[in-house]
């Protein structure tokens, strides 16, 4: 039975979860916090990297983001990557320092950020469908070596099926919780 394990297909459909709280977390609402920042990643250095590893993030005013950048030439890259990051942010760079204002969310934006969060979540409904699949077919394949019964096969996919239906429910919760969050004006 080492190809099935409840317990690591429940580990793995909670990941897709706690990843989806990480790309929630993101989301403006209104109020700036650093958090709306750190999906961003910058060309820097020939790669990828997360903003939280080019410079200081922070939220000195409730409508005010500041990036501090370590290497003044990775300026521009940061400021580019805010700027076409999706977040509707328009970054003014003064020196090492960029200032992002946080504006208010108009009725159009916060339909467009419901949208992008209903994308996100789909995202994690495909991941924890994915895991359930691998469940399944693992089930099968024991089934057919003659490593379990029918009716530990059966028994055995409803489990697979509650915990699916459970990080399912979970994600459309978070989903309904962040359209209220960016709905509310």
């Amino acid at each position: 039975m080492a190809d099935y394990d409840i317990n690591d297909i429940k580990r793995r459909m909670s990941g897709a979860v706690d990843n989806l709280k990480t790309e929630m977390s993101g989301f403006r609402t209104g109020r700036a916090t650093t958090a709306m920042l750190e999906p961003i990643v910058v060309d820097a250095y020939g790669s990828k990297m997360p903003i939280n590893q080019v410079g200081n993030l922070s939220a000195p005013e409730p409508r005010l983001l500041t990036v501090q950048v370590w290497d003044g030439g990775l300026t521009p890259s940061v400021e580019k990557a805010i700027r076409d990051s999706g977040l509707g942010l328009n970054p003014q760079a003064e020196g090492t320092l960029i200032r992002i204002p946080v504006p208010e969310l108009n009725e159009e934006r916060r339909r467009e950020l419901t949208k992008v969060a209903g994308q996100y979540a789909e995202t994690a409904r495909v991941a924890v469908r994915n895991v359930r699949r691998d469940g399944m077919e693992a089930l099968k394949k024991m089934e057919k070596d003659g490593e379990i019964s029918e009716d530990d096969h059966k028994r055995m996919s409803e489990d697979v099926q509650k915990a699916t239906d459970s990080h399912i429910q979970t994600i459309d919760t978070m989903l309904a919780d962040k359209e209220k969050d960016i709905m509310t004006v």
